[in-house]
C-alpha cells in the first residue's frame, strides 16, 4: 500500500501546540500577494482570449492573414524560453528581480502589438508577449512557493484558477466591445495600464522575501563551514537542473523551433507529415533535457507530475477547440450559442478548483488527479461517440462540462505536487519543467489535431481529432496514479 504523501499529510494535520493553523488566502497577511498575483494572472489570460476575439480584425487591418496562425503559436513557442530563463533565474537570485522584469517584457510586447503598423511588427510584439508571459508563470510559482504556507497551496492555486476562467468568460464579449467603440489596438495597450497595480500590490511580498533571502544567505554561510550532510531526495538536484543556463536556453530555443515548425507543417503540402513528425522528434529530443530525468517513462514521483501536466494539457486544449467547431458544423449552432459548452466548462473548471481547494485536508492529491484525468477521459470518449452516432449536442455540451470540472479538480493539485517535490533550491527548475510540460503538451497537441483534421478533410475529421485525443486522455488516467511517491518526500 502506498504511503501517504507529505503534502496529503501535512494537509490535515492540526498546528503544533502554541503555532495557529495557516489563515486563508485572504488574511490580511497575505492579501495584497493573492490579489496582485492574481490580477497578473487574470491579465494574462485576458490577453490570451481577447486575441482570438481580435484577430481577424488585426489580419485585415495590418494585411496579415498569411501571418495568422504565427500570431498564436509565435507566443506558445516564445513563452517556453522565458520558462527556461526564468527557472534557472528565481533558483539563483529569489523571485523578485525575475518577476519585476518578466512583467517588464510582457508590457513591452503589448507596446509592441498595440502600436504596430505592420503585421511582423505585431508579431514581434506578440513574440516579446509570450517571453514575458511564460516567465511570469514560473515566478508566481516560485512566490507561490516561498510566500504561502504548504497549506495553502490548494486554495491560492484554485485562486489562480478562478482568475484565469474568468477571462474566458468575459475576455472576447469586452475585447469585442473596446474593438467595436475604440479600435484593437487599446485590447493591447489598454492591458499595460493595470499591469503597473496588480505588480504594485506584491511589492511587500516580494520585500519581506528579499529579507528573508538575507537571512538564509547568512546561514547558508555559516553551514558552509559545517561538516556536509546527507540530502534527502527532494533537495538533489536533477542532472538537467546542473546544466548551464546558457546550454538549457539553447534547448528552449530548439522546442521552440520545432513548436512553430509543427504549427506550419499543414502549409507544407504533400510533406506536412514527415514535417510534423520531424518537429516533434526534435522537440521532444530537446525538451527530454530540459526537464527532470524519467518524465517521458512516467517514473513514480515529480517526474509522473510533470508528464501528467503534458498529458492533461494535450488531451484538453486538443479537444476543446473542436467542440465549438462541432457544433456549429454538425449542428448548425450560432457562433454565441456554439461557444456556450466553453463557457460551461470554464464555468465548471472554476467550480471544481474551488471544491479541490475547500476539501484540501480530506482528500489527498493523488485522487484528485486520478479523479480529474478520468472526467477528462470519459468526456472525450462520450464526445467521440457522440459524433459518431449522431447524438443530441446537449451530450456534447454536458460532456464537455465534465471535462472543465476534471480539469478543475486536477490542475491545481498537479501545481501544488510540483511544489511539494521542490526545494528553494530547485523551485525554479520545477516550476520551469511544469510550465514548459503543460504547453508544450498543448503546442503539441493543437498541431497534431490541426493536421489529422486537415487530412481528413474530406471525410471523419472530427472523429479522428476526438479519438487521437481520447487516446491521450486514457493514457493520463494510467500515469495518474504515479504522481505520489511510493515512499514520503520532503516537500516545501
Amino acid at each position: 500500500m502506498e504511503s501517504t504523501h507529505t503534502s496529503d499529510v501535512d494537509a490535515r494535520k492540526p498546528a503544533p501546540p502554541g503555532r495557529s493553523a495557516p489563515r486563508g488566502v485572504l488574511a490580511p497577511e497575505h492579501l495584497l500577494t493573492t490579489l496582485g498575483a492574481c490580477a497578473l494572472v487574470f491579465l494574462a489570460a485576458f490577453e490570451s482570449m481577447a486575441v482570438t476575439t481580435v484577430m481577424p480584425l488585426v489580419a485585415k487591418d495590418l494585411d496579415g492573414s498569411a501571418l495568422y496562425a504565427l500570431a498564436f503559436a509565435g507566443p506558445l513557442a516564445s513563452g517556453v524560453v522565458g520558462m527556461v530563463l526564468a527557472g534557472a533565474w528565481t533558483d539563483r537570485r529569489g523571485p523578485a528581480l525575475p518577476l519585476f522584469t518578466s512583467v517588464g517584457v510582457f508590457a513591452l510586447g503589448l507596446l509592441v502589438a498595440g502600436l504596430a503598423q505592420s503585421m511582423p511588427v505585431f508579431l514581434a510584439g506578440r513574440l516579446i508577449q509570450g517571453l514575458g508571459g511564460g516567465a511570469i508563470n514560473v515566478v508566481l510559482y516560485v512566490l507561490v512557493a516561498r510566500a504561502y504556507p504548504a497549506a495553502l497551496h490548494p486554495k491560492i492555486f484554485a485562486a489562480f484558477s478562478a482568475a484565469w476562467v474568468v477571462p474566458s468568460m468575459v475576455g472576447p464579449f469586452c475585447a469585442g466591445l473596446v474593438a467595436q467603440y475604440l479600435s484593437w489596438h487599446w485590447v493591447f495597450l489598454g492591458v499595460v495600464f493595470l499591469v503597473v497595480p496588480a505588480l504594485a500590490m506584491l511589492l511587500p511580498a516580494l520585500r519581506r522575501l528579499a529579507d528573508r533571502r538575507t537571512d538564509d544567505d547568512g546561514a547558508a554561510a555559516a553551514a558552509a563551514t559545517a561538516p556536509a550532510a546527507a540530502t534527502t531526495p527532494a533537495e538533489q538536484l536533477d542532472p538537467a537542473a546542473t546544466r548551464s543556463t546558457g546550454t538549457r536556453v539553447a534547448l528552449a530555443v530548439v522546442v521552440a523551433l520545432a513548436v512553430l515548425g509543427l504549427n506550419l507543417s499543414v502549409e507544407t503540402g504533400q510533406w506536412s507529415w514527415l514535417v510534423a513528425l520531424a518537429a516533434v522528434v526534435l522537440a521532444l529530443l530537446a525538451v527530454r533535457r530540459l526537464l527532470p530525468a524519467g518524465v517521458l517513462r512516467g517514473r513514480t514521483g515529480l517526474p509522473a507530475v510533470i508528464l501528467m501536466k503534458f498529458l492533461a494539457a494535450a488531451a484538453f486544449f486538443g479537444a476543446e477547440v473542436y467542440v465549438p467547431y462541432v457544433l456549429m458544423d454538425r449542428y448548425h449552432f450560432e457562433p454565441s450559442t456554439a461557444g456556450l459548452a466553453l463557457t460551461c466548462s470554464a464555468v465548471a473548471w472554476s467550480t471544481g478548483s474551488a471544491v479541490q481547494g475547500r476539501l484540501a485536508g480530506r482528500l489527498g492529491d493523488a485522487a484528485f488527479v486520478r479523479l480529474g484525468s478520468a472526467f477528462v477521459a470519459v468526456s472525450i470518449i462520450i464526445i467521440l461517440l457522440a459524433t459518431l452516432a449522431g447524438l443530441p449536442p446537449l451530450t456534447l455540451i454536458l460532456a464537455w462540462l465534465l471535462a472543465g470540472g476534471g480539469m478543475g479538480m486536477m490542475s491545481p493539485r498537479l501545481s501544488v505536487l510540483v511544489l511539494a517535490y521542490s526545494t528553494p533550491r530547485n523551485q525554479g527548475f520545477n516550476s520551469s519543467a511544469s510550465n514548459v510540460a503543460d504547453s508544450l503538451g498543448a503546442a503539441l497537441s493543437l498541431a497534431a489535431t490541426g493536421l489529422v483534421f486537415h487530412v481528413l478533410a474530406a471525410g471523419g475529421a472530427f472523429v479522428g481529432v476526438f479519438a487521437l485525443t481520447a487516446c491521450v486522455a486514457l493514457v493520463s488516467v494510467i500515469f495518474a496514479g504515479r504522481v505520489r511517491a511510493r515512499s514520503p518526500r520532503v516537500g516545501t
